[in-house]
Order: C-alpha cells, then sequence, then structure tokens
C-alpha cells in the first residue's frame, strides 16, 4: 500500500536513511528506531549487541539485499527495504534522494461510506476501524480529539503522527 523509491549514495550512513524515513514518513515523537540487516540490528540508541546507525551502507547493503527497519518500539512501524539496482549516476554525497511514492491511498469514510475519510481515530485504529469523513467525525463517540488526519505514511493513525 505504501512505498517509495530511493537514491541514496553508498557513502551514506544508516543514520542518513533513518533520518530521511522519519522526515518524510515516520517521525511523530522522537521514538527510538533500528534497522535489521544479515541477522545484525543497528539502532538510533544502542543496546548491548546492537550496533550503531553510523555505519556507512556500503559495509552493509549490497545489490538484492532485503532488510527491515522499525520506528517506535511501542507503537511500532515496520519497514520492508530491498536494494534493488545500483547506480553510477552521481547524488549528492550523502543524501537520500526520493524518486518516487505512491499516491495516497483513497480511504471511504466508515461511518457513511458516502465520503473520503479526512481523519482516523486512534482508539478505533487498532481494530482497522476509525477512518472517519469530515462530517462524521463530530459525531464519533470517541471525540475528535482522538482523532488525526489521514496522510500519505504507513504511520497513519499512530501515536502522534500527523505527516
Amino acid at each position: 500500500m505504501y512505498w517509495m523509491h530511493l537514491a541514496v549514495p553508498v557513502t551514506a550512513r544508516l543514520s542518513d536513511l533513518d533520518r530521511f524515513l522519519r522526515d518524510v514518513w515516520l517521525e511523530c515523537c522522537g521514538h527510538m528506531s533500528a534497522f535489521e540487516i544479515n541477522g545484525n540490528r543497528y539502532a538510533s540508541a544502542r543496546m548491548e549487541g546492537e550496533m550503531s546507525t553510523k555505519t556507512p551502507l556500503r559495509g552493509v547493503l549490497d545489490l538484492g539485499t532485503k532488510f527491515f527497519y522499525e520506528y517506535d518500539f511501542g507503537s511500532t512501524t515496520e519497514l520492508v527495504l530491498k536494494v534493488v539496482a545500483l547506480r553510477q549516476q552521481g547524488t549528492p554525497k550523502c543524501a537520500v534522494q526520493l524518486l518516487a511514492r505512491n499516491e495516497a491511498p483513497q480511504v471511504s469514510c466508515q461511518q457513511c461510506g458516502a465520503h473520503p475519510a479526512t481523519q482516523v481515530c486512534t482508539e478505533c485504529a487498532c481494530n482497522g476501524e476509525g477512518w472517519l469523513c469530515e462530517e462524521c467525525v463530530a459525531e464519533h463517540e470517541c471525540g475528535d480529539d482522538m482523532c488525526l488526519p489521514v496522510v500519505n505514511s504507513p504511520r497513519v493513525g499512530v501515536c502522534g503522527y500527523s505527516g
């Protein structure tokens, strides 16, 4: 449902990729994050047995490498990442570039079904419910203060993420 294609120079570090993912898709409250690559864990705030996200990409990723990313270890958003190509063209040193991303998914209001959802209730979202249009959010039993805007992110409706 949510995807991005990125260009990331091999001179970049995992921390650069972490910062980009946070800035574009995830950051809400400064939560910790981690990558898992070939059985090794690289964390933003290391614990015993974990490696630093200051690790350069060239030392841990190759063409075809599938790896994982977690943001927020309480209400975790998990991403699956994969190196799909290597480019010879240069990118600015350590700059992650967004090449393409999904269109924002269109979700209908789950209460009336007549309008697109613009808000999601954080209380109801854990059950896959709570997608509401502007009209229905005012009547929602949890109250509009429990709602967050519908945004183009896998973190929609989670914690305090508002895009």
